[in-house]
């Protein structure tokens, strides 16, 4: 009799568990798809995969179970006689296909590449919810892959100081490590050098933690900075991990150390916490210290790690170096309705000594500018900004091959209502104002040439020196003004694995929103969002 009252506690002890990946047919993960255990007497217990398609169901008896799992415009998919060993945890990938798929004749097609353009639902590190993009962590690699891209790029980013040269070489390698860890390690060549090492590691119940560190180096070469050498070390750490399924966190921070002129410590906290009322909406809160990086968007090889990138952020007051300190706050609502994504949201932000780009040939004389004159262009110091603002994001699945986004935006931003100042005094005219934008995105693939696009217009009612939605991250961000990004595949010689792309990346094509002061020599230079830049190359993976 006690035998008999110990047996379902000692099995309860030692539980077992299923998890595993859902995917379409292309290898796209599938969030918010729901995933019914079916047990004995009838029992059934159910869960929905997160942001990457992954699912996990615990406290599992030992016995023999089924899996249903169903999704949105996609056949239910089952497995049969799944057996729970004590304490065993078992892993099951599950494919969904829609009719086409199943009613497809023919020889069996490839798989796209993994660098297709992706429609999903899902929230990452410092990014928001709802977004079309190219994911390169959607198939499942198998162990001790080793995957790595290089590239080289013509053309200077003009995002100001330490956007390095005309010519520029950028390379990353990514290894799986036993299936669960991944290891990375990417650059960019002198004189605006950047090297960075991360490695994340996933659990079994779908947490993801990482940790990471970069090290910066530009060397200016004007003489009145005296060959002083901006160099920045970084160490990041983030974890990602859901409770229940209807929380998941994101968290994390970066600690900088910066030598330029002087010694600068900057801690950069980050996190988001999103409540998925259903699989298809989703609260999202997020806080953020810094501007966010927008190469996400086209990929590494568009734009190779620079300190225009994201941090530091630097600006010269009497020659003295200033560190551009942000601070975001955002609450978003995104719901997705077949093919339509939307989303509503209310931000505040405060940015101290905001650095802003110029465009123009400036030297640092006077200590209250940072010029970059491989690219023509500099950073200046804009002082404070305090604001407050709400953004409407609509997006729109037209066709496979093409998706259309809108974008409204009203808060604030940095203006110089004067255009007769000299750039010297011109901070003491920079006020903040608030200001409507709307952007319009198209991108897609074209079927037959396999070119990735994506052509946007952002346009603001007035002058501005500053973006009206700075930490835009939503399926809407783009560029201000008149942009076009190309990404061509180029046909394989055969005897090289692998495979190359041609880049094209153009910004502000019509040199649109620049604002005229007077330098130091009587010549006309300007403030501005986004200067005009085009940037071409070639990319090869292996």
């Amino acid at each position: 009799m006690v035998l008999s009252l110990s047996l379902p506690v000692l099995a309860a002890e030692h539980s077992g568990s299923i998890s595993g990946y859902v995917r379409n047919a292309s290898g796209d993960p599938q969030m918010g798809a729901i995933i019914q255990v079916l047990g004995a007497a009838n029992r059934t217990l159910t869960v929905f995969t997160n942001g990457t398609g992954f699912y996990t169901a615990t406290g599992l008896l030992p016995g023999v179970y089924a899996l249903k799992v169903s999704a949105p415009s996609f056949l239910t998919a089952s497995r049969e006689k799944i057996g729970v060993r004590p304490g065993a945890s078992i892993h099951v990938n599950v494919t969904l296909n829609t009719l086409l798929d199943v009613m497809q004749l023919g020889p069996a097609q490839p798989l796209p590449d993994n660098d297709d353009w992706k429609w999903t639902l899902r929230s990452v590190a410092n990014r928001p919810i709802l977004r079309v993009f190219s994911d390169p962590t959607a198939a499942e690699k198998p162990d001790h892959e080793l995957r790595g891209t290089v590239s080289f790029l013509a053309g200077s980013a003009a995002d100001g100081y330490g956007t390095g040269s005309d010519m520029s070489t950028g390379f990353t390698l990514e290894r799986s490590i036993f299936a669960e860890g991944q290891l990375d390690f990417s650059g960019q060549g002198l004189p605006a050098a950047a090297v960075r090492a991360a490695y994340s590691h996933q659990l079994a119940n779908g947490s993801r933690a990482s940790l990471g560190l970069t090290a910066r180096r530009f060397a200016p070469v004007d003489p009145n900075l005296h060959n002083a050498a901006l160099q920045a070390l970084a160490l990041s750490a983030g974890d990602r991990f859901a409770v229940g399924d209807l929380l998941e966190f994101n968290v994390g921070s970066e600690l900088q150390t910066i030598s330029f002129l002087g010694r600068v410590t900057a801690f950069r906290p980050y996190g988001t916490a999103d409540l998925h009322l259903s699989p298809n909406t989703v609260v999202e809160y997020a806080y953020a210290t810094s501007r966010p990086d927008p190469r996400t968007e086209k990929g590494f090889d568009s734009a190779p790690p620079d300190f225009s990138e994201s941090n530091p952020r630097m600006s010269l007051a009497g020659y003295s170096p200033k560190v551009e300190r942000a601070r975001h706050q955002e609450l978003s609502v995104s719901h997705r309705t077949g093919k339509t994504n939307m989303q509503v949201a209310l931000f505040s932000d405060h940015i101290a000594d905001a650095a802003l780009t110029g465009a123009g040939e400036v030297s640092s004389a006077g200590g209250f500018l940072l010029p970059d004159l491989a690219s023509g262009t500099f950073n200046y110091a804009g002082g404070n900004l305090d604001t407050s603002g709400m953004r409407i994001v609509l997006q729109r699945k037209l066709t496979s091959d093409l998706t259309a986004t809108l974008d409204y935006a009203f808060g604030g931003v940095l203006d110089l209502p004067r255009s007769d100042v000299p750039l010297s005094q011109a901070q003491g005219f920079i006020t903040t104002q608030r200001r409507h934008s709307m952007s319009a995105k198209f991108s897609g693939k074209a079927p037959k040439t396999h070119t990735q696009w994506m052509a946007s217009y952002g346009w603001v009612n007035g002058t501005a020196l500053s973006p009206v939605d700075l930490f835009n991250t939503s399926p809407g961000q783009s560029d201000p003004y008149l942009n076009i990004f190309l990404r061509q595949p180029i046909p394989s010689m055969g005897f090289l694995p692998g495979h190359m792309e041609a880049l094209i990346d153009i910004r502000n094509l019509l040199a649109q929103g620049y604002v005229p002061v007077l330098a130091q020599d009587g010549q006309t230079v300007y403030l501005v969002q986004s200067a005009r830049c085009v940037r071409g190359g070639v990319a090869f993976t292996f």
